[in-house]
């Protein structure tokens, strides 16, 4: 059955073409980028009447901060059953889907009872699947005019965040600090390291609640959600919203004085010690090194 999907920038919505591939055939998309700027409902406006132009089983976006805004109005606009932040899901009537609940430390299985349904796809739930050869694509527009209505919501602006450079979402190596740091003076080794390993600079919920650094480096269940090849979380306990939003890392790498630190026995590699020490070391050894 035919489906349609919201494409934008970045790797979450090529992964969620991995399982937009296993729920039917042929696959329609309409690009983020459609309407400029950032529109929300008036991408919202041209999903819902491709949708029915072209008889689709389900919508599925990326399960990003824009993918989850657009098709979450869809659901309004529409009254279709909308399914956010899915691991899985198997078409059929109804279509059974998994989801992530409580910042992933839950999971939801659900059933949606509708002859069009729309999902989001967790990012990093899946590999980047191999496509086929390129082929011709036929490109038409799907709405002529947009109503006044659909353009009231728009982003006029974007802020880069602190520090500019690659964003603590993509990065692919992220070093982050906690409690254990004891300052905001402390963090000149964390930044120290990351500057040497071309990392970003993270932090726990409790650095920000004291002011040490600001809230667009906060790793968290609140804060970001994270995915990089490698993080390495210094002076963090490891919490479970903490986990939560660093549980995407390929490699977790801990420096922790207590070794009861519920992260010392989460991570893939822990390093039993004063981070004050091992990490003036390691930046030390990546010098000579390099």
């Amino acid at each position: 059955m035919a489906v349609l999907v919201l494409m934008e920038d970045g790797d979450p919505s090529l992964q969620m073409l991995t399982l937009a591939r296993e729920f039917g055939d042929p696959l329609h998309s309409v690009r983020m980028d459609a309407v400029k700027p950032f529109a929300p409902d008036a991408l919202a406006a041209i999903l819902a009447k491709a949708a029915v132009d072209l008889a689709v089983s389900a919508v599925i976006a990326a399960g990003t901060d824009r993918g989850n805004d657009v098709m979450a109005r869809l659901a309004a606009r529409t009254g279709l059953p909308f399914a956010a932040n899915c691991i899985a899901a198997t078409p059929g009537d109804p279509v059974e889907v998994v989801r992530n609940r409580w910042g992933g430390s839950l999971l939801e299985g659900a059933m949606l009872h509708s002859s069009r349904c729309l999902i989001t796809v967790t990012p990093h739930t899946f590999a980047i699947a191999e496509g086929a050869a390129p082929m011709e694509l036929d490109v038409k527009p799907l709405v002529e005019q947009l109503e006044p209505g659909d353009l009231l919501v728009q982003v006029k602006d974007h802020v880069a965040p602190p520090g500019g450079g690659v964003s603590l979402a993509e990065a692919k190596v992220v070093v982050s600090g906690g409690r254990g740091v004891g300052s905001k003076e402390g963090f000149a080794i964390i930044e120290e390291l990351a500057g040497l390993l071309g990392a970003r600079v993270g932090c726990s919920r409790v650095v920000t609640s004291a002011g040490w650094r600001p809230h667009t480096d906060q790793v968290g269940q609140t804060g970001t959600k994270i995915s990089p090849d490698l993080y390495i979380a210094c002076g963090i306990s490891g919490a479970t919203q903490h986990m939560a939003g660093c549980k995407g890392a390929k490699r977790i790498l801990a420096i922790n004085s207590d070794a009861e630190a519920p992260i010392m026995s989460l991570a893939d590699y822990a390093v039993l010690g004063d981070l004050k020490e091992v990490l003036p070391a390691i930046s030390a050894a990546i010098r000579k090194l390099k």
